[in-house]
């Protein structure tokens, strides 16, 4: 079904991994999908290159089913956002109606940083994580709000991680991820009156192209940590398509603003849905005992399929095996 005909979406940072993803699922259910990133063609043969291409994301795109413009943005640069909006403006008549704020530039620099305290790396570090990140997500989300407030209609998703609320990736990483969340919610609270809708998308763990890497990295680096082997592992892996296809649904339905301002975990809301990723699997929740569970206690991985799909409320999951290694 084309539940997004007719809508405008767009998408940052999606020449790979979620981006991508999101973006094919967003085509998949019909809508014109804009997608930035920085590199318009691949210009590498190696088989060990996973930076992508916009034109790499069109073509996936238009297979799906949907209608891709691709844009050269580097958004770290404030004029080319602004231009970006410009653009979308002028081309569809002021029709934006859906945002995922996803581009981040983190990944290689978290990837360096793995096994030293946040003090042993270049304060950079933060900027890495969070200025094509957090930052990025706000001054999209301005240009979009202008946009949407005038037709009193919109949804603007910010794709965030449960490492907003528990020792994920370090110091720079998860105050940037908080901030996402924060950021979602205390939008939500001055878009509300105009109909747009702001939320917090917390996919699981999601077997992009670099993130497979890190994993692999991480594994080679943590040999005796359980819950490092089961990235490695692939254990409850998500693909980017699942993340595209529940935010697909969700710019689909007329009561999503009851949502508006907190954080959606998009297992849930698969199984809500009855949506699966292109494997046909359904991952289940991140704050889920069958989630949990193995994590702490690896034998029981092969056998996950026995435990109760049972979610953990919020506080509970904030003293879990996700808790910080020092409380």
């Amino acid at each position: 079904m084309k539940l997004l005909e007719g809508k405008v979406s767009l998408v940052t940072g999606a020449t790979r991994g979620l981006g991508k993803g999101i973006a094919i699922g967003l085509g998949e259910a019909g809508a014109i999908v804009y997608i930035t990133g920085r590199r318009l063609d691949s210009n590498s043969t190696s088989s060990n290159d996973v930076s992508g291409s916009l034109n790499d994301t069109k073509r996936a795109v238009e297979e799906a089913g949907g209608i891709c413009i691709p844009v050269q943005v580097d958004h770290s640069n404030d004029e080319q956002v602004r231009l970006l909006f410009e653009r979308i403006q002028n081309e569809q008549n002021g029709q934006l109606d859906l945002l995922v704020n996803n581009a981040y530039s983190g990944v290689q620099a978290l990837t360096n940083a793995q096994g030293k305290p946040f003090w042993e790396n270049a304060p950079n570090l933060w900027d890495a994580c969070n200025n094509v990140g957090l930052r990025s997500h706000y001054i999209a989300s301005v240009y979009a709000a202008q946009m949407m407030s005038k037709r009193q209609q919109g949804l603007i998703c910010t794709i965030s991680s449960w490492g907003g609320m528990a020792y994920l990736f370090g110091a720079a990483y998860g105050t940037g991820k908080a901030g996402c969340d924060r950021l979602a919610a205390d939008m939500a609270v001055e878009l509300q009156p105009y109909n747009i809708t702001s939320l917090s998308i917390w996919p699981g763990i999601v077997g992009t192209e670099l993130f497979s890497r890190l994993a692999s990295e991480m594994s080679d680096n943590h040999t005796n940590d359980g819950k490092i082997s089961a990235l490695a592992e692939r254990y409850n892996w998500e693909t980017p398509l699942l993340t595209g296809r529940v935010i697909a649904k969700l710019a689909s339905q007329t009561n999503v603003i009851n949502r508006t301002g907190r954080v959606q975990v998009v297992a849930e809301l698969a199984k809500q849905y009855r949506l699966v990723d292109q494997e046909g699997n359904l991952p289940v929740s991140l704050r889920s005992l069958r989630f949990l569970i193995p994590l702490v206690l690896p034998a029981l991985r092969k056998h996950s399929w026995l435990i109760p799909d049972i979610k953990i409320p919020w506080s509970i999951l904030l003293l879990s095996v996700l808790k910080s290694p020092k409380t």
